[in-house]
């Protein structure tokens, strides 16, 4: 009987030594559960696992990452309670700057990071479309506008004016220039915009005039009357004009008395004083002149245009005198001749 109470005590110290050691190995593999918190691309998902690496908790998700894929802890780290994984997949972008175009790839979605994560840096008045804080569309366009500012600075010519101030000493019609006209200059800075190296704007910032124009002023005459011995006449223009003299001699006409039109005008009339060859394409027949003179002599006086001669071409007028001795004395001279009214 004490036999058996032996046995059987050893037995139940058996089982009690299994059971002990049934609960630690129990309590050991409770204790190596993990809980992990899985980020990908902004997804959160709690997971418990018995992992012990990065690596194996992966491979026991069935997940695979890109080459170009983004994780925030080594694959070989060990897994600790409470780790936060954070995996980005590789999203592909067009990169648009000018008319270059490339297809990027970047892990990020706000158009900053993903310049970023590209080594791409902007200048002061860079900017790109998305906005930099924007998010750009998965496969979507970002352009990029590179901003130069240039200033140009470039001389201009100020054109001079033209004042013409009238003057009642002056005949009408004659005109004279009393101060020549200078142009001026100024500088002109402008700034020019390029996006992207082409030109899109251009703005002047800053002029400054270097020189000032002068006007040029003309004083042209009014005078329209004539002071003579009968009085005031009007008259509508006034033409400086060579003079010659000629009478009714074969000298001056090359007819003797007795020839046909001998002292006949080109206009049928007979040839006297105040009977006066003209060029018709100048002076009209049959207007009525007014020759003065220029060197303090005698004017010629009130006069018809009534005659033409070969050698009166232009700005000429013969006049007419009765002897060869007055044609002699006259010669050649600078009269101003008056076309009346």
């Amino acid at each position: 009987m004490e036999e058996f109470s032996v046995k059987k005590a050893n037995h139940f110290k058996i089982l009690t030594v299994l059971a002990v050691a049934a609960s630690l190995s129990l309590g050991a593999y409770m204790y190596s559960a993990k809980d992990i918190t899985l980020s990908i691309d902004d997804e959160k998902e709690e997971i418990t696992t018995y992992a012990n690496t990065v690596e194996d908790f992966l491979e026991m998700e069935g997940i695979t990452l890109d080459k170009a894929a983004y994780i925030n802890v080594p694959l070989d780290a060990n897994l600790e309670n409470n780790m936060h994984i954070i995996i980005k997949t590789p999203k592909t972008y067009l990169l648009t700057m000018g008319d270059k175009q490339h297809e990027i790839v970047s892990v990020h979605k706000k158009v900053k990071d993903i310049l970023k994560d590209l080594g791409i840096e902007l200048d002061e008045l860079d900017y790109t479309k998305p906005g930099l804080d924007d998010e750009a569309a998965l496969g979507g366009e970002i352009q990029i506008f590179r901003v130069k500012e240039e200033i140009e600075e470039i001389e201009k010519v100020i054109p001079h004016e033209s004042i013409t101030k009238k003057s009642n000493e002056m005949d009408i019609g004659v005109t004279k220039v009393v101060q020549e006209g200078k142009d001026g200059l100024k500088k002109i800075k402008i700034k020019k915009v390029f996006e992207n190296g082409e030109l899109i704007s251009e703005e002047i910032v800053d002029e400054e005039i270097v020189k000032e124009s002068i006007p040029k002023i003309t004083k042209k005459g009014t005078r329209n009357v004539i002071t003579s011995s009968r009085g005031k006449t009007r008259y509508r223009k006034v033409i400086t004009m060579v003079a010659t003299a000629y009478d009714n001699s074969y000298e001056s006409t090359g007819k003797r008395p007795g020839d046909k039109y001998h002292g006949i005008t080109a206009s049928g009339t007979k040839a006297r004083v105040g009977a006066v060859a003209v060029d018709p394409r100048i002076i009209p027949l049959g207007t009525k002149l007014y020759v003065e003179s220029l060197d303090n002599t005698k004017d010629y006086g009130f006069c018809v245009a009534e005659d033409t001669g070969g050698a009166i071409k232009g700005n000429k007028i013969d006049l007419f005198f009765n002897t060869a001795r007055e044609v002699r004395n006259f010669g050649r001279r600078k009269v101003k001749v008056y076309i009346l009214d």
